[in-house]
């Protein structure tokens, strides 16, 4: 049985949760969905300047879950940009 997901403080919540190439109609993209927790590990590292030990404090997790995820929005966010896809944030409940 796998281990019960724990419950991370998210601040940000956004009102946009849709970016595309111009030009290209949505029903022709592919679209890569960000969760609440990337796009949280992401801004807490790159607008905020935290290191990843005050981040992973601020979310309430360990340093390596919060490496994970910031990494995993890396590759999301690439893929996106390098091969024109949409990015879709998923907001928290």
């Amino acid at each position: 049985m796998p281990r019960p997901r724990l419950c991370r403080k998210i601040e940000f919540d956004p009102n946009i949760t849709y970016f595309k190439p111009q030009g290209v109609p949505m029903r022709e993209l592919e679209a890569i969905e960000l969760t609440a927790e990337e796009i949280e590990a992401y801004r807490l590292r790159h607008i905020n300047d935290l290191e990843q030990k005050q981040a992973a404090d601020k979310m309430h997790t360990s340093q390596s879950t919060y490496q994970r995820i910031l990494y995993s929005a890396y590759k999301k966010i690439a893929d996106a940009l390098i091969n024109g896809k949409a990015i879709k944030i998923i907001k928290k409940s």
